[in-house]
């Protein structure tokens, strides 16, 4: 019995600005002896950084990482600088009404007496009322038409085809 011996690859992340391992297409070709050799390329890397980085009194960056950046935050605006925005579109609005003639009834408070409440409850009862009879009552039966009047209706279709047919057309 053979056993086969599938190498493990290891994703090596080069700190090349230009290059690195998973960018290259050939990476699926890569052998495994490469693949070694890569990682110690990037162990000397990582070491002679963090050497230079002691050498130089703070951490070494590598070229390919990039500078953090704190994120920007979001602005509030505060409750009074929302009402001064308001309060200028109502203005701009008004002067634009104004220059060509509209007028605006002043704003109401919104709020509805409780007879003007009443009156619209007994106007939806009232239509819904009427709905459900309208519903309830038995649809009219479809009017028929008299033996007499069926004859009347055939003769004049035959007359008006027989005037066609001596027009010589086929159609009305």
């Amino acid at each position: 019995m053979q056993r086969w011996v599938v190498p493990v690859l290891l994703f090596v992340r080069l700190d090349l600005p230009s290059q690195s391992l998973h960018s290259s297409p050939t990476m699926i070709n890569i052998t495994p002896t490469q693949l070694r050799r890569a990682a110690d390329i990037q162990e000397r890397i990582q070491s002679l950084q963090k050497e230079l980085g002691q050498l130089l009194g703070g951490e070494g960056s590598t070229p390919a990482q990039p500078a953090t950046t704190t994120p920007k935050k979001k602005r509030k605006i505060s409750a009074a600088g929302i009402a001064r925005i308001v309060a200028a579109t109502k203005a701009r609005w008004a002067k634009i009404r104004a220059a060509k003639g509209e007028s605006r009834p002043a704003p109401t408070k919104g709020k509805m007496s409780a007879q003007g409440l009443a009156n619209i409850r007994a106007g939806v009862a009232k239509r819904m009322a009427a709905q459900q009879k309208a519903a309830m009552k038995p649809s009219q039966p479809k009017r028929k038409i008299s033996a007499a009047g069926k004859a009347r209706l055939a003769a004049l279709a035959k007359a008006r085809w027989a005037k066609v047919k001596k027009a010589g057309k086929s159609r009305l």
